[in-house]
């Protein structure tokens, strides 16, 4: 099931640090939400769907899980989409290995160092190396999806700015005593909100439920907006990996990844993902992103851990015959934990 989501209002989607009245006096957004937000957004409309009774903490996991196991579900996405009803796009992030000129983004080359001249101490056999003159990477790039292959096979591109798909606009509040309905003095706040351009919402591709109503209305994101959904038919999904590797292959992560140990997973030789004889030759990244959130349930905030953030690449290099595991091609994703509920989505390309 395919479903593009549209704001009723403006959205909140924060990170992963806390926010009360304490604890911070701004509270940012992000757009796209994490994977975990939406599966949230998609667990809770199944139960308005389904009737469950929200009181009964017992019909709710049997009908939609928990949050450590959301039974059959299985998600893709959420990414930045425009649909008008006739022209559908995607949006993703700008790969980690372009590097930006005056004309546009560039890939960065592979470059293997002399450890005579060059680091010793490199955790990679390889570097990426800019052979143009880079000016400062700007911020809230995307390329739509056929933009984005051409930027995986290596080519020139230009980035849409964050601006042309959504606009941030920013709140004020003042912490009330709920009893009385006065303000409390030194608590005032700031939130940050989403409004999308027109047209322009969130894609997911969402299996293990029965297929929903064709549209409707749900609720997502801080403050429980709203959103209006549409179930989407004979649309191109996602691309799934290929089964069978060439020599030379690069993973670009379109959604957020979590490895055990930081940038690399639990097992670094990568066999919890592939079946062959594989080495990491080269990997482009930004910064780490804190995933946390609040569960509702216990009433407390929920652990945050970092992850490698959406756009990163991983230059591998194989000997032998490699194929991906199975529960990778199910689920299009590479992830030490989320990948059913959408962390870790890729698309491989051969270099």
């Amino acid at each position: 099931m395919q479903l593009f989501l549209e704001p009723i209002d403006v959205w909140l989607f924060r990170d992963g640090k806390p926010f009360d009245a304490t604890s911070d006096h701004r509270a940012s957004s992000l757009f796209p939400p994490y994977p975990s937000v939406i599966q949230g957004v998609i667990r809770s409309h199944q139960l308005v769907l389904q009737g469950v009774n929200l009181n009964d903490p017992q019909a709710i996991a049997e009908a939609v899980g928990t949050s450590e196991d959301v039974k059959d579900l299985r998600l893709r996405g959420p990414f930045i989409a425009q649909w008008d009803g006739k022209q559908f796009r995607r949006y993703f992030p700008v790969p980690a290995d372009m590097t930006p000129t005056d004309s546009g983004y560039v890939q960065l080359k592979l470059v293997q160092p002399n450890p005579k001249t060059l680091l010793t101490s490199c955790p990679t056999p390889a570097l990426l190396f800019s052979s143009v003159e880079p000016t400062k990477r700007l911020p809230g790039q995307w390329l739509d999806e056929p933009t984005l292959w051409q930027a995986l096979r290596g080519e020139m591109v230009v980035g849409v700015e964050s601006q042309e798909l959504f606009a941030r606009e920013a709140y004020f509040g003042i912490k009330r005593q709920d009893h009385l309905g006065i303000t409390e003095r030194s608590y005032l706040y700031e939130a940050e909100f989403i409004r999308p351009r027109k047209h322009v919402g969130l894609y997911v591709e969402i299996s293990g439920y029965p297929d929903w109503p064709a549209q409707g209305v749900l609720r997502i994101g801080g403050e429980g907006r709203g959103a209006r959904y549409q179930v989407l038919d004979n649309l191109p999904a996602l691309p799934k990996p290929p089964a069978q590797l060439g020599q030379r292959f690069k993973v670009y992560f379109a959604t957020p990844t979590y490895f055990q140990n930081g940038w690399l997973p639990a097992r670094e030789d990568w066999s919890d993902f592939f079946d062959g004889n594989v080495t990491l030759m080269a990997a482009a990244f930004n910064r780490y992103e804190s995933v946390g959130g609040y569960d509702w349930a216990k009433n407390r905030h929920k652990a945050a851990y970092r992850y490698v953030p959406a756009g990163s690449v991983y230059y591998f290099e194989t000997s032998g015959t490699t194929t991906l595991k199975e529960h990778v091609l199910q689920s299009g994703a590479i992830s030490d934990a989320g990948a059913q509920i959408g962390f870790g989505q890729i698309f491989l390309q051969e270099v």
